[in-house]
């Protein structure tokens, strides 16, 4: 089953490191991985998103949270959670496809950020599922070039939160 889990990891140099050795070490794979810096200088929030059993994840977890960097872990696939992934697709247009793309590009509620028919540059947030049914589609009016996606990105719904509060 996929796992989407959010770690909290100190802002140190090896930390992220760190966490990719110990899915190295253990034969795990990471689908997808994605660091940014939180509200707090000191910590950045990592969303990482893997395959496995319950026992696997459980494992993961566990082994997660003893690594001296982490500051917290959860999987937020146990719980109501909301999902995007970020798509920047380049594809080379003929003119007389542009019209019929330009179509898909809105049914999907994608932005085009360059119209030039060499490098048509589109941006699309959606679920995995979504950018994947996006290129699909878009790929059938023109030559793909590049495709840039950000892997998943998750927040719990509600007012439940994965955060780290320190004494002040």
């Amino acid at each position: 089953m996929r796992h989407v889990i959010a770690i909290l990891l100190q802002n140190e140099a090896g930390a992220l490191s760190r966490v990719a050795g110990l899915f190295s070490t253990r034969g795990y794979n990471i689908e997808s991985l994605s660091v940014a810096p939180t509200d707090t200088p000191t910590v950045s929030r990592l969303t990482l998103v893997t395959t496995g059993s319950d026992g696997v994840i459980a494992q993961i977890v566990s082994q997660l949270r003893k690594l001296i960097d982490v500051v917290l872990v959860e999987d937020l696939t146990r719980g109501e959670h909301f999902e995007r992934e970020l798509l920047l697709l380049k594809l080379k247009v003929g003119a007389a496809q542009l019209e019929a793309l330009i179509g898909v590009v809105t049914e999907a509620g994608a932005r085009i950020l360059s119209g030039s028919l060499g490098g048509f540059v589109v941006e699309l947030t959606g679920s995995e599922a979504q950018v994947s049914r996006f290129v699909a589609q878009a790929s059938q009016y023109g030559e793909v070039l590049e495709v840039v996606r950000s892997g998943a990105l998750g927040i719990r719904h509600g007012t439940a939160t994965v955060t780290h509060v320190t004494a002040a």
